[in-house]
């Protein structure tokens, strides 16, 4: 009975629930919070304002031709154009489905090896040299091995993708499984808790912070993945695009890519961090 009313109080810890009472800010304090935080959402368009006044003074001032700089409304004529022809919306639906499988994979595989390193230091001091070592690899030297073994289809982006997003991740994953408190692991062991729970109720809750910020620079890493792979070999997609475009000298056509690019990996992050934010508002309440 007392093994059973101390796991509950594991569990509610590790869940939030034990929280500590909130404390109002004074007004003043509350105001200049407020103040700060719409400062720094207005600092974002602003930023972007000053960016787009600052390329058309350039381009302006320096007369550049459109084929080594253009000017910001000439790309943006060139993105409504690609994206009313529909070709825009088909390269991008390409590349996200070879990010997202190649971090879906990359993911899967590399927070199983974490978790198996994790447990088990001596595999870990066995495998760690020959995983530091395929780091050094570029992975654009690996891509045409990959585009010729697998052809120029979509498994070989995913592949590319899932081999620069395991590192980070695989790291993260055993440093978020390595900072449980080995009191809480003794807890759970005088409770009798079962592997699974132990993984669940106290592995888990411990790693996720660790584990989200290697998500974060997988979720990124994952673009660059696919546009190398596009590079390399490719009948569609953002990179393809760009090699497209520099081909024939439409530099506002790889603009377009290359602003279309910075768009999804920015929302890519933004989606990441907002899962994080949802998941760990247990940790906030505490």
């Amino acid at each position: 009975m007392q093994s059973t009313q101390v796991m509950t109080a594991v569990v509610r810890r590790l869940n939030g629930h034990a929280t500590l009472p909130s404390v109002a800010l004074p007004p003043m304090e509350d105001w200049t919070r407020q103040v700060r935080i719409r400062a720094q959402w207005l600092s974002i368009p602003l930023g972007m304002i000053l960016l787009l006044a600052t390329w058309e003074l350039v381009v302006r001032i320096a007369n550049y031709p459109q084929f080594i700089l253009p000017a910001p409304g000439q790309v943006i004529m060139r993105f409504w154009t690609t994206l009313g022809d529909g070709s825009l919306i088909g390269h991008i639906r390409t590349t996200l489905v070879e990010a997202l499988g190649g971090f879906g994979l990359g993911f899967v595989v590399a927070a199983t090896w974490g978790y198996v390193l994790a447990k088990s230091p001596t595999l870990e001091k066995i495998v760690a040299p020959y995983v530091v070592a395929s780091q050094s690899i570029p992975i654009v030297a690996l891509a045409p091995l990959l585009v010729l073994w697998f052809g120029n289809g979509l498994v070989s982006k995913v592949l590319v993708c899932a081999l620069i997003v395991f590192f980070p991740i695989l790291v993260n994953t055993i440093v978020g499984l390595r900072s449980v408190d080995p009191r809480y692991r003794e807890l759970m062991r005088s409770c009798n808790a079962s592997r699974w729970q132990t993984f669940t109720m106290l592995e888990v809750p411990f790693a996720l912070p660790v584990l989200f910020g290697g998500v974060r620079i997988g979720i990124t890493l994952s673009v660059i993945g696919a546009v190398v792979g596009e590079f390399v070999g490719a009948k569609e997609g953002l990179g393809f695009l760009i090699n497209v475009a520099r081909g024939i000298y439409d530099t506002p056509l790889m603009f377009v890519a290359l602003f279309t690019l910075m768009t999804i990996a920015l929302a890519m992050y933004l989606a990441v961090a907002l899962l994080e934010r949802s998941f760990l508002s247990w940790r906030r309440a505490r």
